[in-house]
């Protein structure tokens, strides 16, 4: 499996035909708000958790991309998950998880929204906010708290 992390800098114009386009892709891109994603070896930890269910049947989703967006916010329900990383109209910052995909993918992307890399650097104080970490991000920091809620929805 090849997994590949882009930060994206734009605005979605159009999300329902967007999101259709991507359906319509021969790979799984899944697209989520930049900001709620600890960077890039948190978007890698999930992607590879959500790979790795799917092959020992353990999924929660039936759909590659939100089991993605499952694993990254470490969690078990979909809608919740998808409120905290789902894209929306409007100007955003997307982290976009590319997994098994071509070239032709990455230029559709490229042709819609600006890269930015620096949109993968973990915001630490929003996700707080957002996952309600404590103590555990005091301890190992956030971004490894994250990886660790990943890593502990498994085993659950």
């Amino acid at each position: 499996m090849d997994i590949e992390v882009i930060g994206y800098r734009g605005v979605v114009r159009d999300l329902r035909g967007l999101l259709e386009d991507i359906k319509g892709f021969p790979c799984t891109v899944q697209l989520m708000d930049a900001r709620a994603v600890a960077g890039r070896e948190h978007a890698i930890h999930g992607a590879i958790h959500a790979l790795k269910a799917f092959e020992r049947g353990q999924n929660i989703s039936i759909d590659m991309g939100i089991e993605i967006c499952l694993r990254i916010a470490g969690m078990r329900q979909i809608s919740r998950a998808l409120e905290l990383l789902g894209i929306m109209e409007g100007e955003m910052e997307i982290c976009a998880v590319l997994v098994d995909c071509e070239d032709e993918e990455v230029k559709f992307l490229d042709s819609i929204f600006e890269r930015d890399e620096g949109v993968l650097e973990p915001d630490e104080k929003h996700l707080r906010s957002i996952y309600g970490l404590g103590r555990e991000a005091e301890t190992v920091g956030v971004v490894d708290a994250l990886i660790e809620r990943t890593t502990m929805l498994t085993v659950a």
